[in-house]
């Protein structure tokens, strides 16, 4: 009831707070927009979109602590108000701040796309700044956790622990977290070194895909046929994995052929370094084919060609493949591999045994 009451003494400053709240964002909002030219103003009200509620609130808190010393509170609501004021501003800063790098994110990879071919710059910026991003809201989460706990005295050393992290506290929370820390560090050193970056095309635990998503923890690996694979992100410091993309988008693809000792190698050359070319997957760079390995039975054949990306890569591997076959299978369907078997007539001994074993 008390509460109560002191806040229908106080109406006035709260409406007043609200009033004063709405008619200074507002103002804030035009005095921005008149002031700044119309391409940066376009970026401004980007970044002001995004950042609303936090600005709101904050002007709100401001002025409602400037009106606190001219409200008639009793001392034990006006420390309360106090402390509420004080945690309130400490969670708006924070989420000020996360709104304000999420923005800078944004901002930062409108300038560079991984949807176009030559991606390796964007890929690495995008990896950097997407681990850069979760890196600094853990961090300010962290600092603004122990800020409030510093605000009560019961418990203002725990938070003081938590800012410090230092001598034996710091030890034994690194025992205790050996893992994580591990973890962590090793998001760090993949945020730095780079082995992986954001669509970069891997081969992991067997499986043919491209990196999705990079956290402090974990990889998230989208395979060819759409299922995700979700690594650890130490794998990618502790085991040995194909990187595809790693200095470049394009790659090269093979075909393999095999065919009798009696293929016109050089006419199936000309053949394929003739399809390749057509063909809209090639990027223009390599096209060749080589004989690569010899049997009793068969020669192997590579066709070895180049492609802008990995899918681009796998089409025209495919298409290559299949043209070759039809080729062979229409103008030399006798050089396919074929078994041979050796027949000879016996002997008249050999077939005199023969028939008194069947007699017998």
């Amino acid at each position: 009831m008390e509460i109560i009451n002191q806040l229908y003494r106080n109406s006035p400053f709260i409406a007043i707070t609200i009033i004063s709240g709405f008619i200074v964002y507002h103002l804030i909002m035009l005095i921005l927009k008149r002031i700044m030219p119309e391409i940066q103003r376009n970026i401004l009200t980007r970044i002001l979109d995004k950042i609303r509620w936090p600005l709101r609130l904050l002007i709100l808190a401001l002025i409602l602590a400037s009106l606190r010393p001219f409200m008639d509170l009793p001392e034990q609501i006006n420390n309360t108000l106090q402390t509420i004021l004080t945690i309130t501003f400490i969670i708006i800063f924070a989420w000020l701040l996360m709104r304000i790098i999420a923005v800078v994110k944004m901002t930062m990879l409108k300038r560079y796309s991984i949807e176009q071919e030559d991606n390796l710059k964007a890929r690495k910026v995008v990896t950097q700044l997407r681990v850069a991003q979760r890196i600094l809201n853990v961090i300010i989460i962290v600092i603004s956790i122990a800020a409030i706990l510093m605000t009560f005295d019961k418990v203002r050393q725990f938070g003081v622990s938590i800012l410090a992290s230092a001598g034996i506290s710091a030890i034994i929370l690194g025992f205790a977290a050996q893992r994580s820390l591990a973890t962590l560090f090793a998001g760090l050193q993949i945020a730095i070194t780079q082995p992986i970056r954001i669509d970069d095309v891997v081969i992991v635990e067997g499986e043919w895909g491209w990196i999705e998503e990079i956290t402090l923890t974990y990889v998230v690996v989208r395979i060819w046929d759409l299922r995700r694979l979700v690594v650890p992100i130490t794998y990618f410091l502790d085991k040995p994995f194909q990187n595809w993309t790693r200095t470049s988008a394009d790659i090269l693809g093979t075909v393999f052929l095999y065919t009798d000792y009696r293929a016109p190698i050089q006419r199936i050359r000309e053949k394929a370094i003739e399809l390749v070319k057509a063909n809209p997957y090639w990027d223009g760079k390599v096209a060749g084919l080589q004989v690569t390995n010899s049997t009793e039975n068969t020669v192997e054949l590579r066709v070895l060609m180049s492609a802008a990306t990995s899918p681009k890569a796998w089409n025209l591997r495919c298409d290559i493949r299949e043209a070759l076959i039809t080729f062979l299978q229409q103008e030399y369907p006798d050089i396919l591999p074929r078994t041979r078997v050796e027949l000879y007539k016996a002997s008249t001994s050999e077939q005199e045994i023969e028939n008194s074993e069947s007699d017998e």
